[in-house]
């Protein structure tokens, strides 16, 4: 490697040290990485802000905003109230009922929508079912990413990096479905069974508050009963636009920032009211993270650590798979996953055509377990992580990169080594 592209990765991990120690807090370390990349030339101002390869994703930045536009103003209807006490009723108050729900719920809804916009819809009704129940907030939300990375890795629109494969490699929504959808069943049971040991402390059920949670009646908690309708019939274009993505072709960052100028401009929501809990330093940390990462892009470091992980296979199959899934979990536990697949479809794509073409399809399966449940292991391995700690803090109930990532850590290796013996036994005998 070059000089420039050992300076990079030296920032890269400074910057990176600093986001993990909390020294300072992680929107200053993550722009003035980027600063310094900019500065030293690892990348330029074309690069970093209109690259598709290795700038700033606009898409992921607007259909965030957009959700958190549409989030903001469901929340005023008394929905997420509503589906709180629905929620709790539904578990009887009993702490371990209620996640086994809200992760079943996040999973199942990540693997419709994207990740990210599933967070944003169940974080606050998360909030507000704790509050009821006295609970503590914080293992509820870091379990809800990590059953959105799990489940959002069953389908092609489930988790950005599917999409990214999809289009290189040439397969189908059904193609995700046939391939990923089964073994993610069997992860997210796994995962429950993962929570219950885990978060094991925080399940301490107490009956005065299930008893009155029972007593409560879901349907007062709606404010806005025409807002509400509004809101809904918004959401579900915007949801059935994400699901008809291959047919109708438009980005989810598009169909996200229409559905919320749409619902401001259509109710009597103000635009104060619906920009003002928006999630600006979320949206800025990203900024940041991209330019930094697409540094390393520019100077070919994560290309020649991939094609190192490659070249050590020796054109065995099933060595390589097992190499692929394994490099690209480590990768995306301390890069965000979509510039490195990003990166690494091109050098997939070619090793595919080298293995005798469909035959090594199991490379991209590879891929996208790899670096989709690589997400989970660390707090910024995931747009979803990233977007679950912003809504915390904002909301006063801080979630440190460590405290996530000692359970992110648990999750991601158990998954993994479960798809592990998943794509030998089912592509490579």
């Amino acid at each position: 490697m070059t000089a420039l592209t050992w300076l990079t990765v030296a920032v890269f991990l400074g910057a990176y040290t600093l986001i993990a120690t909390e020294r300072i807090h992680r929107v200053a370390a993550a722009l003035g990485g980027a600063a310094i990349m900019l500065l030293i030339h690892a990348t330029d101002a074309e690069a970093a802000f209109f690259s598709e390869e290795s700038g700033v994703d606009w898409n992921v930045i607007f259909l965030l905003l957009g959700m958190m536009v549409i989030v903001n103003v469901l929340k005023r209807t008394g929905v997420f109230e509503y589906l709180a006490i629905w929620a709790a009723k539904r578990a009887r108050g009993r702490p371990y009922r209620l996640m086994v729900l809200l992760v079943l719920i996040t999973a199942g809804a990540s693997a419709l929508l994207d990740n990210v916009t599933t967070v944003l819809l169940v974080a606050p009704v998360t909030f507000l079912v704790c509050a009821r129940l006295a609970l503590p907030v914080v293992p509820y939300l870091i379990a809800e990413a990590m059953a959105a990375n799990i489940g959002g890795t069953a389908t092609l629109v489930g988790d950005p990096p599917n999409i990214i494969i999809a289009s290189r490699g040439g397969l189908s929504f059904n193609d995700f479905l046939v391939h990923m959808a089964p073994m993610v069943i069997l992860l997210v049971i796994v995962f429950l069974g993962l929570c219950r040991v885990m978060f094991r402390e925080v399940f301490r059920y107490d009956p005065d508050r299930a008893a009155e949670i029972m007593l409560l009646d879901e349907r007062e908690a709606i404010a806005d009963r025409q807002l509400l309708w509004q809101s809904l019939a918004v959401l579900g274009v915007v949801m059935a636009a994400f699901v008809l993505h291959p047919v109708l072709r438009y980005e989810p960052s598009v169909v996200a920032i229409l559905g919320a100028g749409i619902l401001v401009a259509a109710t009597k929501v103000t635009t104060e009211q619906a920009i003002e809990e928006v999630e600006w330093e979320t949206l800025v940390f990203f900024m940041g993270l991209f330019v930094m990462v697409g540094a390393l892009v520019e100077t070919g470091a994560i290309r020649q650590v991939s094609q190192l992980a490659v070249e050590a296979t020796d054109g065995r199959l099933g060595l390589t798979t097992m190499v692929l899934l394994w490099a690209s979990t480590g990768l995306s536990a301390i890069v965000d996953n979509i510039p490195y697949v990003a990166t690494m479809s091109p050098i997939v794509s070619d090793l595919v055509q080298a293995n005798g073409g469909e035959h090594a399809q199991v490379l991209w399966w590879a891929l996208a377990f790899g670096a989709d449940l690589g997400g989970n292991a660390t707090a910024v391995g995931a747009a979803a992580n990233v977007v679950i700690l912003g809504i915390a803090a904002r909301n006063h109930h801080p979630i440190s990169f460590w405290q996530f990532t000692k359970y992110g850590l648990i999750v991601t290796v158990v998954t993994v080594a479960l798809v592990t013996p998943y794509l030998w036994l089912r592509y490579l005998t």
